[in-house]
């Protein structure tokens, strides 16, 4: 049995992301929650909260071992960007992306 969870309108950018889902793949969900833990990345600390997310929404069901969950498949997308300016000289202005990301975690039984 799986269960999901995600994470919309992230404030990060999807190659830094997937630098962060990508330790993750594949690996228990207690070993995948240390790892974030202790990775310095900002990414680590969004993966790590949609994880427990994921893990919470499976304690809700009640039909699956907590204990047994991995991490299936854990996705990193491109959202929407933020249309921002900043001020140059003699009145100009330059655009700026401020870039967000949609993380998918999916996690099943062994």
């Amino acid at each position: 049995m799986e269960v999901k969870a995600s994470l919309k309108f992230a404030r990060i950018g999807t190659f830094k992301a997937r630098l962060v889902a990508d330790l993750v793949r594949g690996m228990e969900v207690n070993e995948a929650i240390k790892t974030l833990t202790f990775s310095p990345k900002k990414a680590s600390g969004m993966v790590k909260k949609l994880v427990e997310s994921a893990v919470a929404n499976a304690e809700h069901k009640q039909t699956i071992d907590v204990d047994n969950l991995y991490v299936k498949t854990i996705t990193v997308d491109e959202g929407p960007h933020l249309k921002r300016f900043m001020p140059r000289a003699q009145g100009r202005a330059s655009g700026i992306k401020k870039k967000t990301s949609h993380i998918n975690v999916v996690l099943a039984e062994r």
